[in-house]
């Protein structure tokens, strides 16, 4: 008896100002689509500008999923995004239109195409306990503590990365296992019934740290600083994700008198340029793709990228 067919789900991924979402929306356009975030800044609500998220303009031409859906306030693992994904694709799929799931968060894409170790979900009172402790005694005894405790994940980790230091503690807070050892439980794997098919946009990398630079500036002049002052009003937990976003950091210290604003914006691009580039080598060597764009995003590419997605996978496989 012949099974359910695999349904299509279309990646088109890359690092920053490479062009992927106009990509997806020329996609989303040409095949009936709709475009699902897969940016770790991009389901924050409150950095449209800073977060290059799609404009008004280009929601309302096809829909978009999973965009600006979360508060500051909130943390958006790759597991919990991943939820978030497999939902956003059921509810297209049910509608007839072809997922494209858009970003340059390759964790979160992985965790989507081959899954994630079981961790139990965290609860809420274990996650706000490590943040308290990291306001209280900093991250560096955060850290001591994690290498007590977890050794093999403290030393992947930099003791400033306060993001991952807290998953770790929080895991072994809530689990009473270190995150090594659960990072060793193999993956559950994809969600069944899906079929992907990968595009990635790779620039080269002058043209690419050009187009970084420019789009920050852009991002100035539409309002960026606007964003961030509207961040430091409300006195938001620095160790919140977004408030580490590309542009953030810099911006703040600019608005606190700590930097100058011509200072502030080449703060800003040199890290969104070295973004970019850990991007790149993740996606070179994380990443399987089925039709790479040695290029940023330009229409002349349509016809050559409609045919592959219509021979690979919008034909049944036999």
């Amino acid at each position: 008896m012949e099974g359910k067919p695999e349904q299509p789900v279309l990646i088109v991924a890359g690092p920053t100002a490479s062009g992927k979402s106009a990509l997806a929306l020329a996609v989303a356009e040409e095949f009936g689509g709709v475009v699902i975030n897969a940016d770790s800044m991009q389901v924050y609500a409150d950095l449209r500008v800073l977060t290059a998220r799609p404009s008004p303009a280009d929601e309302a031409r096809v829909p978009h999923r999973l965009y600006g859906v979360l508060p500051v306030t909130d943390i958006c693992s790759a597991a919990r995004w991943r939820e978030l994904a497999i939902d956003a694709i059921g509810e297209t799929h049910a509608a007839g239109q072809l997922p494209i799931l858009c970003g340059g968060t390759g964790l979160y894409l992985r965790a989507l195409m081959q899954g994630l170790s079981p961790i139990p979900e965290i609860p809420e009172a274990v996650r706000q306990d490590i943040r308290d402790r990291l306001m209280r005694e900093g991250a560096a005894a955060q850290y001591d503590r994690l290498r007590e405790s977890d050794p093999d994940t403290a030393a992947r980790l930099q003791p400033g990365d306060r993001q991952r230091v807290a998953r770790a503690l929080e895991v072994l807070a809530a689990t009473g296992r270190p995150l090594s050892e659960w990072q060793k439980v193999p993956p559950e794997g994809p969600p069944p019934g899906l079929r992907f098919k990968t595009i990635i946009l790779e620039p080269p990398r002058d043209l690419l740290y050009a187009a970084c630079d420019d789009r920050l500036l852009a991002m100035v002049r539409a309002g960026a600083l606007e964003e961030v002052e509207a961040l430091r009003q409300e006195g938001f937990d620095p160790s919140f994700p977004a408030m580490r976003a590309l542009g953030v950091p810099a911006f703040l210290r600019h608005q606190a008198g700590e930097l100058g604003l011509e200072e502030a914006i080449e703060e800003a691009q040199q890290a969104t340029r070295r973004y970019a580039k850990r991007q790149t080598t993740w996606f070179r060597h994380q990443i399987i793709s089925e039709f790479l764009v040695n290029a940023q995003y330009s229409k002349k590419f349509d016809p050559k990228i409609f045919s592959f997605i219509r021979q690979n996978l919008l034909t049944r496989p036999m």
